[in-house]
């Protein structure tokens, strides 16, 4: 019976590291939740060899720091993607024509940007970006199909809301450059700078998160460098439409 014992043990510790082992994998899986969901992009496959960057701007469309980026961008001749909040149109519905006008993409942010309220369902969600589609038709006549959750779609997005949004041909744009204005708006020009330099996955493809809310005042400071770092690196800049890959987190059902 003693003999018996180191088996005992040994055969114990076996198990225990193989479980081990699982449960690490099982973990390094789901910390690696942020990469492209497209075909285009995903499992080493077609990933492009040209170079993209992707400017997106929340929350607008705002009176004065809208316009500014607008200045820059036009300036730069670069177009970008803004991503908007329906609430938030009235009265500034000449500043979302000019974002049309100009060439930008819209997409669609939610029409009350409150949490509480779009993640009560996935039909409470997709209201509130048809409502924002509808109201960005009714000034400009485009009809935009191009979506981005608040907050980001991690934790926030599965295979039920995916399939809903997808038959109502919604598409889906996370990110993976974050500037941080959106957390900090009142960031220095250099951090901002700095921030928009770092892409997390895969290096051909950038899409930076960047707000223009009434207090993104450094942003549109520090916009003129980010084009700038990037165009040295021979990026070429690019709106998101609805021929872009999407570009979500993945998420466990």
């Amino acid at each position: 019976m003693k003999k018996s014992i180191p088996i005992i043990f040994t055969t114990t510790i076996i198990c225990f590291l193989l479980v081990y082992s699982s449960n690490a994998n099982s973990a390094q899986k789901s910390i690696q939740t942020f990469n492209p969901s497209s075909t285009s992009f995903k499992d080493g496959g077609n990933i492009p060899t040209s170079k993209f960057v992707y400017l997106t701007f929340d929350d607008g469309p705002t009176y004065v720091v809208t316009d500014a980026l607008l200045d820059v961008l036009k300036s730069e001749k670069v177009k970008a993607t803004f991503f908007i909040v329906g609430k938030e149109i009235e009265g500034k519905e000449s500043i979302l024509k000019r974002i049309y006008t100009e060439g930008h993409s819209i997409g669609l942010h939610t029409y009350s940007h409150n949490f509480k309220k779009i993640y009560l369902s996935s039909d409470k969600f997709i209201d509130e970006m048809e409502r924002t589609s509808n109201k960005i038709q009714e000034i400009t006549g485009f009809t935009s199909k191009i979506i981005r959750f608040p907050g980001g779609s991690s934790k926030r997005l599965n295979s039920l809301t995916l399939e809903k949004l997808h038959k109502k041909d919604f598409k889906i744009y996370d990110w993976n450059v974050d500037a941080s204005d959106g957390i900090n708006p009142h960031l220095s020009v250099a951090q901002l700078i700095k921030n928009a330099k770092i892409i997390r996955g895969n290096e051909n493809v950038a899409i930076i998160l960047m707000h223009c809310n009434s207090n993104n005042k450094n942003t549109v400071k520090s916009l003129p460098a980010i084009i700038k770092y990037y165009l040295d690196l021979g990026y070429e800049f690019k709106p998101i439409t609805k021929d872009t890959p999407e570009y979500y987190y993945k998420f466990k059902n």
